[in-house]
């Protein structure tokens, strides 16, 4: 029976500092884009997730942002007059 090799702590923490950067490079790059021209509303989301592979509280919001997302997406089509169940003629 073979047991995974254990990896070096300095390729672990390696990673751990690669993901941090990229993700949280993403993540601010889409909070800038929230007042500067660009799609911030889904980079954010994409940030959340690079950082949620190494952190608990980024998976935390990444799945706050989903739950608001969809209840608010929920809303626009319930009030939208081009909504499939919608008997306003």
């Amino acid at each position: 029976m073979h047991l995974p090799k254990r990896r070096p702590i300095t390729y672990i923490w390696a990673r751990r500092i690669a993901i941090s950067i990229v993700g949280g490079t993403v993540l601010l790059l889409g909070v800038a884009m929230l007042v500067l021209p660009g799609p911030g509303l889904l980079v954010i989301p994409l940030g959340l997730a690079i950082l949620g592979v190494e952190y608990a509280w980024a998976r935390l919001w990444l799945r706050r942002v989903k739950t608001r997302t969809s209840d608010v997406i929920d809303v626009i089509r319930r009030n939208s007059p081009f909504g499939r169940n919608n008997d306003r003629h």
